[in-house]
């Protein structure tokens, strides 16, 4: 475990009617304890999760398109508007990591080939390969050191199949002891991982809950379990 602690700085600057401080889970934040080396979030699209995700990513020193320390190169609207009202507190500091967004991946793929180190994730372009195949090139390639991962749905490009080989490779490398992940996801999945600590941002706030408590099990479970019945109440009205 690295970083230990995620506080909110209700300073001059904190204006809690202005985006994104008007965001519920964030306007009740205070301090935010990460007690596991794998953490998710999980919540509804605009819940705030990925908001703060990105702003940890940007104290980390992290291009928050995608990417680590060392990774520069522009794309618009990459801000992290709530970066100057959080602290981080660490346990021992780490610089080593990589934040991965999957919705400005091609960005970053296309600044790994402008500088030519596409060797480095396993000696092929990753736009060469599938979305897929460049997502677990990564994860194979450039994850390892003493770091920390932030992941922002790394599911979008993965079929369950390769949901299931992402899980073994966030085994062995939890295994190492020297890598912590904190992991934006809806995919039920990947929240199956063992021993993980599940943080859910609502109107509510942030709160931990277990695996069979998060809708994203409840509604996949009961949609696979009565899917005519799921269907059919979707459909009454046509």
């Amino acid at each position: 475990m690295f970083l230990k602690r995620v506080k909110l700085l209700r300073d001059s600057s904190y204006h809690q009617d202005t985006y994104p401080y008007s965001i519920p889970a964030i306007q009740q934040l205070d301090e935010l304890e990460l007690a596991k080396p794998v953490t998710f979030f999980v919540g509804e699209n605009g819940s705030g999760k990925s908001t703060l995700m990105e702003a940890i990513a940007d104290i980390c020193g992290f291009h928050t398109a995608g990417g680590g320390r060392n990774n520069t190169y522009e794309v618009e609207a990459s801000e992290a508007a709530l970066a100057d009202n959080i602290r981080l507190s660490w346990l021992p500091k780490v610089t080593n990591g990589f934040f991965l967004r999957a919705e400005s991946f091609y960005h970053f793929a296309s600044h790994i080939d402008e500088i030519g180190s596409y060797h480095a994730y396993g000696g092929k372009s990753l736009h060469h390969q599938s979305h897929g195949e460049a997502f677990l090139s990564l994860f194979q390639n450039r994850f390892g050191k003493r770091a920390i991962y932030l992941l922002d749905e790394p599911e979008a490009a993965l079929s369950p199949q390769r949901q299931l080989t992402f899980l073994r490779i966030l085994r062995d490398l939890e295994k190492t002891k020297q890598v912590q992940f904190i992991i934006a996801t809806h995919s039920p999945i990947l929240l199956g991982y063992p021993g993980a600590d599940i943080l859910h941002f609502s109107e509510e706030g942030i709160q931990s809950v277990g695996y069979e408590e998060t809708e994203h099990y409840q509604i996949t479970k009961g949609f696979l379990h009565n899917r005519e019945g799921y269907l059919k109440h979707l459909f009454t009205e046509e």
